[in-house]
């Protein structure tokens, strides 16, 4: 399988993956905002629970991106939708996301790569940042304490973490004393009465994004 072109228009197209054919959808900014040299790959959730690129919050997330002139890349880890392979506990996911990173860098060169995810996707895009080198990481309800932080090489770019704080999945107190033991120099943003899934609070959740990644922008292209 080679690589396709990267699209002028929003829509969805595959990609060529490690285990096999790799779903993925691309949206281009409105025509209302000026488009910015960015493109931002954004990680799903736990496939194992449900988790997909339809996921509402990752939805929601590349709405805001947009919406600031970034072109979002959502696309679905192995053995996911119509992503080929088997679930690999993070492993085989984190290959998949350089893939996905690899393919964007070629077909723009010239842009701005940024990582963002939701929950396991926060930890695929974490612990992958280290080889990927961002030029910005976005963390949502990153799971501290769910999975293998210990081992995580914290990111050399700008990084905003979002935590809700009635989480009921990721425990917000293991995100902060995570942050704080490890040294992070990361952004905090904690959104109170806020569950894992941000119900009810998916506009706040928007306007947290594009508040706290605004003056990472670089000028708009052309």
């Amino acid at each position: 399988m080679t690589f396709p072109p990267f699209p002028t228009v929003s829509g969805s197209l595959t990609l060529a993956g490690p285990a096999g054919a790799l779903e993925a959808a691309i949206d281009l900014p409105g025509d209302e905002v000026e488009a910015r040299p960015v493109v931002a790959v954004v990680c799903h959730p736990l496939p194992t629970e449900g988790g997909t690129m339809h996921n509402k919050v990752v939805t929601m997330v590349g709405r805001a991106l947009r919406e600031l002139g970034v072109t979002t890349v959502r696309f679905n880890f192995r053995g996911t939708g119509a992503s080929e392979g088997r679930y690999d506990q993070g492993d085989g996911e984190s290959a998949d996301l350089a893939a996905v990173a690899g393919w964007v860098r070629r077909e723009r060169p010239g842009h701005a790569l940024w990582l963002a995810g939701f929950s396991f996707g926060a930890y695929v895009s974490l612990r992958a940042s280290d080889a990927l080198r961002p030029d910005l990481l976005l963390s949502v309800a990153p799971p501290a304490g769910r999975w293998d932080f210990d081992s995580i090489v914290l990111p050399r770019c700008p990084w905003l973490v979002i935590q809700g704080e009635a989480d009921e999945i990721v425990d917000p107190q293991a995100v902060y004393h995570w942050l704080e033991d490890s040294g992070a120099e990361a952004e905090l943003v904690r959104m109170p009465d806020t569950s894992h899934f941000f119900h009810r609070k998916l506009m706040d959740l928007r306007g947290a994004v594009k508040h706290g990644v605004r003056d990472h922008l670089p000028d708009a292209a052309g």
